[in-house]
């Protein structure tokens, strides 16, 4: 695979806390101009980015980012609206607090509550749940994998970019062998090169969020 042909694999994200509509703007006109699978925004940006991106253009967003630890009730209502304003494809962080407390069953039926919402507005929306890796162990790692699988989502996500530690190729090798390749990954945090990126597909990634899409393909 050259570079170019990794761009469909690649999510362009801006979640920085001063992002404008011109940066936005800006991004959009990026995924649009190299192929890159989506532009993930937060939620206040979906519509426009939406009308932005066009019917053919894809558009993701965040959910209790990145702590994971709001209500479950605003959890689930805040996935429903982003759903219905057109995000194609939603990134939720999971409550970290519970997988470390051993709470298997309040975890999984947070997520399977989510996926039931976000659904019923329309069964194409991908749902994807963030482990935030760095601080799990292998154990946990893939505990939570195998009931991201039970939960009906369409995607592990290794990391948010905004925890102890951005993904390494361990943790996708430690997600494909517990959920038996039965669910997609997605990393990211911290994929800056095409030969880090190239790593992560190789042990079994399917998808890559990074701020640094054009850098990765083009240098």
């Amino acid at each position: 695979m050259n570079p170019k042909d990794l761009a469909p694999f690649l999510d362009l994200a801006n979640h920085h806390a001063n992002a404008t509509f011109a940066d936005i703007e800006n991004i959009c006109d990026k995924v649009k101009k190299y192929g890159f699978n989506a532009v993930f925004v937060n939620q206040c940006f979906v519509p426009f980015a939406k009308k932005i991106m066009g019917p053919e253009g894809k558009v993701g967003t965040v959910v209790s980012f990145p702590l994971g630890q709001d209500s479950p009730e605003i959890k689930i209502a805040a996935a429903k609206a982003a759903a219905i304003n057109g995000a194609d494809e939603l990134d939720i962080s999971l409550n970290v607090g519970l997988i470390k407390e051993g709470q298997w069953d309040e975890s999984l039926a947070e997520m399977q509550n989510i996926v039931r919402e976000v659904k019923a507005v329309d069964q194409k929306k991908i749902v994807k749940f963030i482990l935030e890796t760095g601080y799990l162990t292998d154990d946990e790692i893939k505990k939570t994998s195998v009931l991201i699988l039970q939960s009906g989502a369409d995607f592990v996500k290794t990391n948010s970019g905004m925890g102890p530690r951005g993904v390494i190729v361990k943790d996708v090798e430690l997600i494909k062998e517990a959920t038996e390749g039965k669910i997609k990954i997605k990393v990211a945090g911290g994929v800056d090169t095409f030969a880090e990126a190239m790593a992560l597909i190789n042990a079994g990634a399917s998808r890559i969020g990074t701020s640094r899409a054009v850098e990765i393909i083009t240098s």
